[in-house]
């Protein structure tokens, strides 16, 4: 999804001189202690900071204020205000030339903790936009939905996987608001895709962390209407809300907790954990039991099943020796190749055809990660290509496609609880072009793996919005797996 702070319809009237209508540059709901500063310019003159407000909920803060608002969330189709003090209103219809700087930093995305108690260092998102925006009144438009789409073939006591998707593969439209939570639910089952239903709970609860009874309510009247189950549920541990300091263990705790009894009040059987820290397990492990609860440790890029960090997990695992704990398998793990829809994304950002073919050729080495983005950030300095030209995909091209062997699942085959059937692109062979489904099918087949495979589709991190249909992209990939479990059924079943 764009990067953006606005877009074309994000000039407002508004009584004190004139707002932008600003969207979140994330794909998940953020405390609004993640936003470190904004910076606005207005028809080449630069706005002093005293003259803007930051407005959410009906509430008002001053742009210095917002860092510590670790108790406010920035729900994802929430559109604060940035409301900019003029003696004249903006009319209807006046254009301004506007250039918006926006620094956030993402709290459950820790690079290092803190140490002696202050704060620890986190992954930062950095927006620069500029653009001559027009005053308006509405929201744009969104495009008209492709629904003449072939009914689904239907499932067979022989298809070993059970198929469904995470709502994640759509952040970028429920970011916009062209969808809300049950015309979502109702164009996944206009498709036909399901019947596993998975979400990130910091994406789709407005009331995040709690699990709301009208949240509940929405939940089972869309699953009764059309039938699907729930699958996964996504926690994340925002570590970082606190800008003054880390979560401490009873706070990690307490929020983990929260977030299981939602869980289990949706009817999740199983959640997907971010820590697999030793003592929080431990303590997690009997709420886990008294829900009955099991929960998986994701493996994602740039980590594979026998990356260091995961061995780690896996030693916990065996001395904790519960069947409640397993691994969430991301096949952005096992990708043989960069995917087309970031390089299209990089070259929008203006990379030239030099600088892509060394961008996958540093991606193909087997250098540690953070080795090969230092490497490739310093290769664009060396051409004099400043690298926050390309935002956060400077990071995202190395930290979200990892290459290691698809075989490597099998070594962890039995601890692998649910699966994140993670692409990008689907091409016009019906295949994804940077990660060998065929082959995924067959290894997780012939390892004995029965769980679900929820589709993920991540494109929307490179693509722009209304670029493509994610949902429609779903329906075939769903297409492509079950084809691929269906070839390597003996004859006549």
């Amino acid at each position: 999804m764009p990067n953006g702070l606005i877009d074309e319809a994000s000039l407002r009237l508004h009584p004190d001189g004139f707002a932008l209508s600003l969207t979140i540059p994330w794909y998940r709901s953020l405390w609004l202690s993640s936003v470190s500063t904004i910076r606005l310019t207005v028809d080449g003159a630069e706005v002093p900071e005293e003259d803007l407000s930051f407005e959410l909920d009906g509430v008002r803060y001053a742009i210095a204020e917002l860092p510590q608002q670790s108790e406010k969330l920035w729900y994802l189709q929430s559109h604060p205000s940035l409301i900019v003090r003029r003696e004249r209103p903006v009319d209807l219809g006046e254009t301004r030339d506007v250039e918006i700087h926006g620094e956030l930093r993402l709290p459950y995305m820790q690079i290092a903790p803190g140490a002696d108690g202050g704060p620890g260092l986190y992954v930062p998102n950095i927006v620069h936009q500029r653009m001559t925006l027009t005053a308006t009144d509405r929201d744009a438009r969104p495009p008209a939905l492709v629904s003449d789409v072939p009914p689904v073939p239907p499932a067979t006591d022989a298809d070993p996987f059970q198929l469904g998707l995470t709502l994640y593969s759509a952040s970028a439209e429920f970011r916009a608001g062209w969808y809300d939570f049950d015309g979502l639910l109702d164009r996944v089952a206009e498709l036909g895709i399901g019947p596993g239903i998975e979400i990130v709970a910091s994406q789709m609860l407005p009331t995040y962390p709690v699990v709301s009874d009208e949240f509940v309510a929405t939940w089972r009247a869309a699953f009764d209407r059309h039938g699907f189950d729930a699958s996964s549920f996504g926690a994340n541990l925002d570590m970082g809300k606190r800008r003054d300091r880390d979560m401490t263990p009873d706070e990690e705790f307490e929020v983990s907790e929260l977030l299981f009894r939602g869980a289990k009040k949706l009817g999740f059987p199983l959640v997907r954990i971010q820590s697999a820290k030793p003592e929080l397990l431990r303590r997690l492990l009997l709420v886990a039991e008294e829900l009955d609860l099991k929960l998986a440790y994701e493996i994602h890029a740039p980590l594979g099943p026998n990356s260091p960090e995961i061995v780690k997990v896996r030693d916990v695992y065996a001395e904790l020796d519960s069947p409640l704990l397993g691994f969430v398998a991301d096949f952005s793990s096992t990708m043989h190749s960069m995917s087309p829809t970031l390089l299209r994304a990089v070259r929008r950002a203006g990379l030239d055809d030099e600088a892509v073919e060394r961008l996958q050729q540093i991606w193909a080495t087997d250098a540690p990660m953070r080795a090969r983005q230092e490497e490739f950030i310093g290769y664009l300095n060396g051409r004099g290509f400043d690298p926050g030209r390309l935002g956060a995909f400077a990071h995202l091209a190395f930290n979200m496609h990892g290459h290691v062997d698809v075989h490597e699942w099998a070594d962890i085959m039995p601890q692998i609880l649910h699966v994140h059937a993670k692409f990008y692109d689907i091409d016009e062979r019906g295949q994804e072009p940077a990660i060998d489904y065929p082959e995924l099918v067959k290894v997780f087949v012939e390892g004995g793996y029965r769980g679900y495979w929820s589709s993920e589709w991540e494109g929307h991190a490179f693509a722009e919005l209304g670029e493509v249909d994610p949902l429609l992209l779903v329906r075939r990939q769903h297409d492509l797996i079950r084809a691929s479990m269906r070839a390597l059924q003996p004859a006549g079943r």
